[in-house]
């Protein structure tokens, strides 16, 4: 593993090329030009998760007026992705993270704790990358239930 970095304002995002839930290759360098909230996520279909996608669900039109394409992460597969878009009916793309090319250059893997147990996993966190690939603004206290207004309160 690599040494920390601290990702910041400012910073240039991290690239990579990973699938979404259908199999097509994703690459952040082909959205130059374009706004992108790369928001990371633990796990498809758990409370949490599944009400911070919702959001973004139900106020996409409004983020994409805004000129936000919305790039959801988790390390869950292209199968897993394709059964929580289809459940929820999510306009947007979930990137299948399965080899941790993206939560470990955006800094969102490591150590957390559950009822006293300790495991690694997502730290949930978004980024709002903007039309050059730089990062405009960073969410770290995501509130799942309101997660679009917290993008959207950003832009104002």
């Amino acid at each position: 593993m690599s040494e920390k970095i601290n990702l910041k304002i400012g910073d240039k995002a991290p690239g990579f090329s990973v699938n979404d839930q259908d199999g097509n290759v994703i690459n952040l360098k082909d959205y130059q030009g374009k706004k992108v909230l790369l928001y990371f996520y633990p796990k498809d279909n758990t409370p949490g998760c599944t009400a911070e996608a919702c959001s973004f669900r139900d106020n996409y039109a409004e983020l994409i007026a805004k000129g936000i394409v919305v790039l959801g992460v988790s390390v869950d597969d292209e199968k897993s992705h394709k059964k929580f878009i289809d459940k929820f009916s999510l306009p947007f793309p979930l990137l299948a993270d399965v080899n941790h090319e993206i939560v470990e250059a955006y800094e969102v893997w490591g150590e957390k704790s559950m009822y006293g147990k300790k495991y690694m996993g997502i730290t949930r966190k978004s980024f709002l990358i903007n039309e050059n690939g730089y990062i405009e603004q960073i969410i770290d206290k995501v509130d799942t239930k309101n997660a679009s207004a917290q993008v959207l309160d950003l832009l104002k």
